[in-house]
């Protein structure tokens, strides 16, 4: 169980992105089952040629610097989870750090723990302020459409993130009241090194893989808060697909109009490292103050991280100081096969 930090600490800025470019998934079942089949998701979101989780994350920092309203100068980490980083050996958090100035004086460094590498920052970040050994980490959770041509994976894997900047309780849009982690060595998804895609294990990414965690860690966070499923107005887990959340939350005894605005996976995919956290900055761009919020992420590997929070007085004047997430989702252009094969690159070389 995590210790509370020895200061509070809340989130003082927030920011999404989104690619425009949209993939229906009646197109996926069109080239390979030659039908027109239902799609786990509606549509998913595909990064443009000239984009990949380096340029998303910037857009987003640059969307919660604006939130937050501070100098990126007094910014001391920007850390990067996802599973695609555009190099295999050179810090994505850097190249984030330098676009929005945060540099010289900053730490930066990138974060691994499959879907959940994003919400592990954001863990990091509140230990960095908490320990008041920083006022300010930026957190990201951002990820590119990855999926072998023809796998299950490639109707869900969407493009996306938010980013979130950590800080004082006091300068803080929402509190984060409580977190924990809840992890075990599940082998439900892997990629190893020099392979291009995803492998997964099927039956294992619900049992045990996220039904394993995702359900105890919420169970847990709800243990230690003493509440019940009636206490939170909103409610986020990781979007793998729209099955398993949504069967997970009703196991738990959350209602439709708990988690609707939050459950994103049908418009733009599972984007992986930014799931949960850009479901949760929806949520963030309509909650009001004093609402209570639970995040839930779940990364393969495997494990969840959870957290409480509580919505300030602050949150209204932060959520028209940059776009919001339904901004970028709106903001869709259709494609079709062909085009989504030039512009994920799916044509090796021989």
């Amino acid at each position: 169980m995590l210790r509370q930090p020895l200061r509070s600490v809340g989130i003082v800025g927030y920011g999404a992105y989104v690619p425009r470019y949209r993939l229906p998934g009646s197109e996926i079942s069109r080239v390979w089952t030659d039908s027109h089949s239902k799609s786990p998701v509606r549509e998913k979101a595909v990064p443009g040629l000239d984009e990949d989780t380096a340029t998303m994350s910037i857009e987003a920092a640059r969307n919660a610097l604006a939130r937050a309203n501070i100098d990126p100068q007094e910014i001391r980490a920007v850390w990067v989870g996802s599973e695609s980083h555009p190099y295999a050996v050179k810090p994505t958090g850097t190249i984030v750090a330098e676009a929005i100035g945060a540099t010289p004086g900053v730490l930066a460094a990138d974060w691994q723990f499959a879907c959940k590498a994003g919400t592990e920052a954001m863990q990091a970040g509140i230990g960095f302020v908490g320990s008041n050994m920083a006022d300010y980490v930026l957190s990201i959770g951002m990820d590119t459409a990855q999926g072998r041509p023809g796998d299950a994976l490639e109707y869900t894997a969407g493009a996306g993130g938010a980013a979130y900047l950590m800080g004082p309780v006091e300068q803080a849009l929402a509190i984060i009241q409580r977190s924990l982690s809840y992890v075990s060595d599940t082998t439900d998804f892997w990629r190893r090194p020099g392979t291009h895609y995803p492998s997964h294990a099927e039956r294992f990414s619900g049992d045990p893989g996220y039904f394993g965690h995702v359900i105890p860690a919420a169970e847990q966070m709800m243990a230690e808060m003493k509440t019940t499923a009636a206490d939170y107005d909103h409610v986020i887990f990781h979007q793998p697909n729209p099955k398993f959340p949504t069967r997970a939350l009703a196991d738990l005894g959350f209602k439709p109009e708990q988690w609707k605005t939050g459950l994103l996976v049908p418009e733009i995919g599972n984007t992986y490292a930014g799931s949960a956290m850009i479901g949760l900055s929806a949520v963030l761009d309509i909650a009001k103050p004093g609402q209570r919020i639970l995040v839930v992420s779940y990364g393969s590997g495997a494990g969840s991280d959870a957290f409480d929070l509580l919505a300030t007085d602050k949150i209204i004047d932060t959520q028209k100081r940059a776009p919001s997430t339904r901004d970028y989702i709106r903001r869709r252009v259709l494609i079709d096969y062909a085009q989504y094969v030039r512009m994920r690159k799916k044509l090796a070389d021989h």
